[in-house]
């Protein structure tokens, strides 16, 4: 895989409105037709993906653009910030977890398991009269109900975790990105992807651009 990116720093001059930004783009697109055209050719389909990268040097910033950003009505792009920021969540226009109601419901599994389990067990398969309590006596389920729940629970929250996060990724755009790393130590990063059916690279460069980030940056990686 071939992997590439173009960024600005700090300039004086906006970087969108430079000659050499809108070639560069060009050239790139030129580039990718000519591929696309030699894969299909060849009998295979290559794919691409792309994204603008904007980076904060502070929480109030990113939390500032990210509300930018919804307002503005992109669907495919994320945050990433090295700690949890408080208020990110209504920034992003984000619901409510669906985690709870996982958990909850494996929760409930586990203890209407563990009853018919023990009933059928005690009951009727072999039923066994101990200590003079009936086999369907409720206080002799609790222990495994109980156990039976958390259990459930535990593996409902961690499996549901993952699936509703999309992880563990091994592989986006952003990854492509030398400055990415210091999302995990003192950056904050708004990335909104090419995929979002209102992205244009150059629209969305401008955009992002007047959120005024501390560095700029678009990525692309191409598949051979």
């Amino acid at each position: 895989m071939s992997s590439g990116s173009s960024d600005w720093g700090d300039k004086t001059e906006p970087m969108t409105q430079r000659p050499e930004f809108f070639e560069m783009l060009a050239q790139k697109k030129a580039q990718e037709k000519v591929q696309g055209a030699d894969k299909e050719e060849k009998g295979g389909r290559g794919s691409s993906e792309a994204a603008c990268l904007a980076e904060f040097d502070s929480p109030e910033a990113c939390l500032k653009a990210a509300a930018a950003v919804r307002d503005a009505g992109y669907r495919h792009w994320d945050v990433h910030t090295p700690y949890p920021v408080h208020g990110m969540d209504d920034a992003m226009g984000l619901k409510p977890t669906k985690l709870g109601i996982i958990s909850f419901l494996c929760g409930i599994t586990g203890c209407l398991s563990a009853i018919l389990m023990i009933q059928y067990m005690n009951g009727y398969d072999y039923p066994i009269v101990v200590g003079g309590k009936p086999p369907e006596a409720i206080t002799g389920m609790i222990p495994i109900m109980f156990e039976l729940s958390i259990l459930l629970t535990g593996f409902g929250t961690i499996f549901g975790l993952l699936g509703l996060t999309k992880l563990p990724r091994h592989h986006h755009v952003v990854f492509e990105s030398s400055r990415f790393a210091a999302s995990s130590d003192d950056k904050f990063f708004i990335s909104i992807e090419a995929r979002d059916p209102k992205f244009d690279s150059k629209e969305t460069l401008r955009f992002m651009e007047s959120l005024k980030p501390s560095h700029l940056e678009y990525i692309q990686t191409e598949a051979s």
